[in-house]
């Protein structure tokens, strides 16, 4: 049954990766903005320590990779609070080297908890939103969900997919009330390039040294000096769901504003000087 307490709460939230970093700071901006909060992570006694003992937060243990606890995360959810009116897709990790120093097992895992373990949880959710005729999934990308750079392709490709299972949600789940939107940060002074949330591939190549080298050893330098406020970020969130029509992608933070044009105009410019070639390929007739 579900909690009597429900109704004095804004909106439900279920955010995953909600332990520490900017899913920690999410639930507490919900929180703070009224809401009730369903915290998921693989640890959840950090969880309460982090966000503490209050009517308005369940924790729940949820590893995203198991289709099982996703669906009991969301069953707790209904029946501590009703309903989930948004789902945040957090919970995920990073890949730092070149495609080709990148080892299959590092892949393979980071594809199971940045995609598959996403598809997971959307999928224990959205039977409970269509049921609702409302909600909203926000799947957290990336600068790098819109474009790729060296060092990070691999963990970009995981951000395209996000980006393209976005974009098809946005179309499916439109005319049952139900908003979906990706959201792309930039660089922000988290923890996302400690070793608790990257894993650097252990083979160097010294033939990209100039390129996904570069990168790695940028990458030690901007550790938590990176130039976005994780807080604003998550005052950002509560802003967009309050939003009466929220965007397909919101970018945020000037740097992948600054991305996103550099990659349009690229793709603009090399589309304009292979059109005629592009053109040819259809039937006379």
């Amino acid at each position: 049954m579900a909690d009597t307490q429900r109704g004095v709460f804004k909106r439900v939230w279920l955010i995953t990766g909600a332990a520490r970093g900017i899913g920690a700071l999410i639930a507490e901006a919900a929180l703070a903005d009224g809401n009730a909060v369903v915290a998921a992570g693989r640890n959840v006694s950090a969880i309460v320590e982090r966000l503490g003992d209050t009517p308005a937060l369940l924790p729940v243990a949820l590893d995203v990779t198991d289709e099982a606890q996703a669906k009991a995360a969301v069953q707790a959810a209904v029946e501590k609070f009703g309903r989930v009116d948004v789902l945040v897709n957090n919970a995920g990790f990073g890949l730092l080297g070149a495609v080709e120093e990148s080892a299959d097992k590092d892949i393979r895992r980071m594809y199971d908890t940045n995609v598959f373990g996403l598809l997971n949880v959307t999928r224990a959710v959205l039977p409970v939103m269509r049921a609702q005729r409302a909600g909203h999934v926000i799947n957290i990308s990336s600068i790098g969900g819109y474009r790729a750079a060296a060092g990070f392709g691999v963990y970009s490709s995981t951000k395209f997919a996000v980006e393209g299972i976005t974009e098809a949600m946005h179309a499916e789940l439109k005319p049952l009330g139900i908003h979906a939107t990706v959201v792309e940060p930039g660089y922000f002074r988290t923890d996302f390039l400690d070793a608790s949330s990257l894993v650097v591939a252990p083979q160097v190549i010294d033939d990209y040294d100039e390129t996904s080298g570069a990168v790695r050893r940028r990458a030690t330098q901007m550790n938590h000096n990176q130039p976005g406020d994780p807080k604003k970020l998550a005052a950002a969130m509560v802003a967009l769901v309050d939003a009466d029509t929220p965007p397909l992608r919101l970018p945020l933070g000037n740097d992948t504003l600054a991305a996103i044009a550099a990659k349009n105009a690229y793709v603009a410019q090399e589309m304009d000087a292979w059109k005629t070639l592009s053109a040819s390929t259809d039937f006379a007739d």
